[in-house]
């Protein structure tokens, strides 16, 4: 009985409002943002700059010596064939 009235007493909690549509939300122009290296405050600018620098070269691949890819390549190939043959 005693809990029963301790339930009954506690406040609600506030009501939650509404989530803004998704037609606003894309129509939403981004002043600032942050970095996703360090968490800094970034300005739009430097924002679109980070993401051109992103982007960089179509193919990291190519960035690579001769003799790493071959070292990668020869421990995939191991590691495709002990899926096959464990031993």
């Amino acid at each position: 009985m005693l809990s029963w009235l301790l339930l009954a007493s506690t406040p609600a909690l506030p009501p939650v409002p509404p989530d803004p549509p998704e037609e606003v939300l894309v129509r939403e122009i981004i002043l600032e943002a942050r970095s996703p290296l360090d968490n800094r405050l970034l300005t739009a600018a430097e924002y679109a700059e980070l993401q051109e620098r992103a982007q960089g070269p179509g193919q990291p691949e190519a960035l690579l010596p001769k003799q790493l890819k071959y070292t990668v390549f020869g421990l995939q190939l191991i590691h495709f064939l002990k899926s096959f043959w464990p031993f």
